[in-house]
């Protein structure tokens, strides 16, 4: 069991490292969600906010946008050229995604300065496709409502985790202690 142990033991300082990174962001995002409490910013301060840099982007291209702030659920309501075309959520924000990127990160860190830079411009980088992916899954909505399932179970979360998985990668490759150990 002791051979086993060192075998692996550094397979198994990722995983426990992922792991309790993963578990301290998402409690600590959890007990954010739970103090907000969308008096000042519906439904939540970052989903409020990638509502209306959506809007501003969809208006950038072209578009008419615009959010309200739904009546009957914790959501922002997305227009464009005055049709309802989504429902920007808590799970739009990309928080939950960056927290999981960060924490791989964290899992196999490299240099504290190198790895603290890749966490910033990786997790901005997440945030500005999301918001990218938002807008012109928006568009695609309002031109394409019938493509509707395919544009956003399908390709546009492809779109989103493929980035972290190719950042992971380029991270692991290039920055990594360990990348000696899994090239």
């Amino acid at each position: 069991m002791k051979a086993l142990l060192l075998k692996y033991k550094s397979v198994l300082k990722f995983i426990l490292t992922f792991l309790m990174v993963y578990v301290v962001l998402t409690i600590g995002y959890k007990l954010y969600l739970d103090f907000s409490n969308g008096s000042r910013f519906y439904p939540d301060y970052f989903t409020n906010l990638v509502a209306k840099q959506s809007e501003s982007l969809i208006n950038t291209l072209g578009y008419e946008a615009k959010v309200v702030a739904h009546p009957d659920e914790p959501s922002m309501k997305l227009l464009v050229n005055s049709k309802f075309v989504a429902r920007v959520v808590e799970g739009c924000n990309s928080i939950s995604v960056i927290i999981l990127f960060v924490s791989f990160i964290i899992a196999f860190a490299g240099k504290f300065k190198a790895t603290f830079v890749y966490i910033l411009t990786g997790s901005t980088l997440i945030y500005i496709v999301n918001l990218i992916r938002i807008a012109i899954l928006s568009i695609g909505l309002y031109n394409y409502p019938w493509r509707k399932d395919i544009l956003h179970t399908v390709i546009f979360p492809m779109i989103i985790y493929g980035m972290v998985f190719v950042l992971w990668m380029f991270w692991v490759n290039r920055f990594s202690k360990n990348r000696k150990l899994y090239a």
